[in-house]
């Protein structure tokens, strides 16, 4: 795990190199087909990537975007109308029998249906009509860490090339900016010494920055068997809240911009409950809290989720380590969950 977690600025280089002729071409048919609607499927930490693209597109593209309950089509037999939807499958094996079903309805129900994967030859490209390969390379560690900012990445690259922009002139930079957000991990190691003997957290975040939330929490459960429960900023005031005191963590992903401004009533509410709060993003929310981790500037919004979820990586390296359990092969799990 901490391998692949170190990996990540070289597998964006390798994205950015190697990939931009297949994004043009999927782009390019995306486009013609004008969809009206857009539809992600996914499981596990794919379907945080699938949420992160939910956020571009409605954003980015102003379009109404959804996201699938595939046992409406595997286990109740639904058929619904996708004409004029984009059905975009995220999967880092390609090989779950539910995405691969929902897919093979979709196409049949009218959809234009792409497969995102880390496989080169998988199910799930095989069902959809385009497919798209986030370039990780093999990942063995059953906490997936490089496949999902890959597929972070690809779904922004993606989202811009469909609006005719240069996503990868944006992205320049994300490469060396991921590089020192690596670099600042023993103020992650210091962290997870304060929390190893936590038994429930909850994490928050807002916008493009709620995947990162969820994500940080299954990496935490997956690893150090904790019970991380994830809240967009919003949600959490609207009960949850009563369930943080100070001996609840609570990990806040307060990005600069919008997202981050949008947590500063969160932030003052979890203040006044006393809670201890452990801060990734701007310097100007974090030093306000018990603890954090200041990311560098220069990632437009829309990347910073990339750069956001290193730490918590870290955190949950660092964590399952400190509590004497193994982060690489987790008890009860297998790389590839199968589900019908």
């Amino acid at each position: 795990m901490a391998a692949e977690i170190a990996e990540q600025p070289d597998v964006w280089r390798t994205l950015l190199r190697a990939s931009r002729g297949e994004i043009t071409s999927v782009a390019r048919h995306i486009a013609d087909r004008g969809p009206r609607f857009v539809q992600f499927v996914a499981r596990g930490t794919s379907d945080h990537a699938a949420l992160y693209g939910k956020y571009l597109v409605e954003i980015r593209h102003g379009l109404p975007t959804g996201m699938v309950s595939p046992s409406t089509m595997t286990v109740y037999g639904a058929r619904p109308d996708l004409r004029d939807v984009l059905y975009i499958a995220v999967s880092q094996s390609g090989g779950s029998p539910d995405l691969v079903r929902s897919v093979q309805v979709a196409r049949e129900q009218g959809a234009l249906t792409v497969a995102v994967t880390n496989a080169t030859i998988s199910a799930l490209a095989d069902a959809a009509e385009l497919d798209l390969h986030v370039h990780a390379g093999p990942e063995r560690s059953v906490a997936a860490t490089k496949s999902y900012t890959a597929e972070l990445f690809t779904l922004y690259l993606l989202s811009e090339a469909i609006l005719g922009a240069d996503g990868a002139r944006a992205a320049a930079a994300l490469p060396e900016l991921g590089a020192h957000v690596l670099d600042g991990e023993e103020r992650v190691r210091a962290a997870a010494q304060r929390y190893r003997f936590a038994q429930r957290l909850v994490t928050t975040g807002r916008g493009y920055s709620y995947p990162t939330a969820r994500e940080a929490a299954l990496k935490l459960m997956e690893t150090s068997y904790l019970s991380a429960q994830a809240f967009s900023g919003a949600d959490l005031l609207h009960g949850p809240l009563a369930t943080v005191d100070p001996q609840v963590p609570v990990l806040a992903v307060v990005p600069e911009g919008v997202g981050g401004a949008a947590m500063r009533p969160v932030l003052d509410r979890l203040a006044e409950r006393g809670a201890d709060v452990f801060g990734v993003g701007a310097g100007e929310y974090v030093s306000t809290l018990t603890g954090g981790f200041v990311l560098p500037t220069g990632a437009p919004p829309e990347l910073s989720p990339l750069l956001e979820i290193i730490p918590f990586q870290q955190l949950a390296l660092h964590l399952a380590i400190a509590r004497s359990g193994d982060p690489d092969t987790p008890r009860g799990l297998r790389k590839v969950t199968e589900t019908l």
